[in-house]
């Protein structure tokens, strides 16, 4: 199995399209505050909640809970943090390889004991912050703010946290060990992201390989490609491929971060009228001619579910639909009628990573039912929440509340458009261990953000053509 090392040790290397501070500033924008730094970008007066205002070159995290106390209570106009930085360890570990990715060792680095400290400031005046930014250097900026320690216009806080040079490797990894470990959402700030899993982030143009496993937190760059099988271990930086063309950063959206609302590139105007019209009129038209060819089908089902397990014959599952709207989604019924209680036991049993439940010998299918999924006859009932407009012939898997409350960014995105009976998970979906959820967030966010007709068009052609694959000798169920 291969090895691959990531690492923070190039400050010159590019992640999304811009330097290690770029990230830095763009991690604290996230959680609504602008790293405002001597000389650096400027200060937006509106929109950011806090100003951090940080050294040329220092990358730091903090909790910032007794800080916003600071500000309620004593109603400051800045707060001076002396930001403690305490590691426990005395070394780490750090792994090395060959130019063929394959592991050569592990060698501990020994380091000494000690707390390091760093200076900050934050405030909530954009004109403090742009006398900050107009300094020369960050000498000449802590000057004018100590005046307004004399003046007890600022009141002093010591925090735990981290905080280095972006030049100290080990204190990056630490930064990003912490940063990545707050739950912020990373897609708010750079486009063309999907969470992998939890703190490990990764761009649309890079290729993951089967069997790939994380560990820690790991960005992985535009157009990186990783291995099959590849250990990638973190917490760690994989820059953009060089080879690539670098993807370029968007100017931070301060209004869109005080909403909850995922950005997403999609469609607007006319133009996106006529697409979401074309769709609608493509749905009830393939629904309803699908139902017809159908119809036969049902009382053949129907005879063979009553003869084994005896009614109900349809179930209706509640999914959510656009803006989280609830809705039944009709299946005809594949297993035995106290299927939820057994559920509750066989769940050291499951397959499936994330919110999801899949066992491939699943104890409570009915034999009629076995066959049903295997030719996906079960989901033709859908069609009719296709044509009651709950549904879409092609989009993201229905999913109930519960499994959509499990990445808000994914949610967001898929609860944008109408959920389909078929999509770009349900054909690309490998059922490898622990990458499912890993998968169906990518497909989801990949079809969102690509939406196009003819991609819906190739979707259905290639649903058919696994369905007819698994009926022929050769076909794998």
């Amino acid at each position: 199995m291969e090895k691959t090392e990531t690492t923070t040790r190039r400050p010159a290397a590019l992640i999304w399209g811009g330097r290690l501070l770029d990230l830095h500033d763009r991690l604290w924008a996230a959680r609504g505050i602008q790293v405002v730094r001597p000389g650096g970008a400027p200060v937006a007066r509106a929109g950011p909640s806090l100003y951090a205002l940080l050294g040329p070159t220092t990358v730091a995290d903090f909790s910032l809970a007794p800080v916003l106390k600071q500000f309620h209570w004593m109603k400051p106009r800045a707060v001076r943090l002396r930001i403690v930085d305490q590691t426990d360890s005395k070394y780490r570990e750090v792994v090395t390889e060959d130019a063929d990715h394959r592991l050569r060792g592990i060698r501990r680095e020994y380091t000494q004991q000690t707390a390091a400290t760093g200076r900050a400031w934050l405030t909530p005046d954009p004109n403090l912050a742009e006398s900050w930014h107009a300094q020369r250097s960050g000498g000449e900026a802590l000057t004018q703010l100590r005046r307004l320690s004399h003046r007890r216009e600022s009141v002093p806080l010591r925090v735990p946290g981290v905080v280095a040079s972006y030049h100290d490797s080990a204190g990056v990894d630490r930064w990003l060990l912490a940063a990545s470990g707050r739950g912020i959402a990373v897609d708010t700030v750079f486009d063309d992201l999907y969470q992998y899993q939890r703190g490990v982030w990764v761009h649309h143009s890079a290729e993951l390989g089967p069997d790939v496993r994380f560990l820690g937190p790991v960005f992985v760059g535009a157009g990186r490609e990783v291995p099959p099988g590849s250990i990638v271990i973190g917490p760690g930086i994989m820059p953009d491929d060089p080879r690539v063309e670098h993807p370029a950063q968007t100017e931070i959206r301060w209004e869109r971060l005080r909403s909850s609302d995922w950005h997403l590139t999609a469609l607007r105007g006319v133009r996106a009228d006529l697409a979401r019209t074309a769709k609608r009129l493509f749905d009830i038209v393939f629904s309803a001619a699908v139902l017809l060819a159908t119809l036969p089908i049902y009382p053949v089902a129907m005879l063979l579910i009553f003869l084994e397990d005896g009614r109900p014959f349809f179930f209706a599952h509640p999914r959510q639909t656009v803006g989280g709207r609830n809705f039944p989604c009709y299946k005809l019924r594949t297993m035995c009628r106290d299927a939820e209680r057994m559920k509750a036991g066989l769940q050291k049993a499951n397959q499936a990573d994330g919110p999801q439940f899949f066992i491939e010998n699943d104890p409570r299918l009915l034999r009629i039912g076995r066959i049903l999924r295997k030719f996906q006859i079960d989901e033709l009932p859908q069609f009719w929440n296709v044509l009651l407009g709950h549904m879409s012939v092609v989009g993201p898997r229905p999913s109930p509340d519960r499994e959509n409350q499990y990445c808000p960014a994914w949610r967001e995105a898929r609860l944008s458009v109408r959920p389909g009976v078929t999509g770009l998970w349900q054909i690309r979906r490998t059922r490898e261990p622990l990458t499912d959820f890993q998968e169906w967030i990518r497909y989801d966010l990949e079809y969102v953000r690509h939406y196009s007709f003819r991609r819906d068009m190739q979707i259905i052609f290639e649903t058919v053509r696994q369905l007819v694959a698994r009926r022929s000798p050769r076909g794998t169920p």
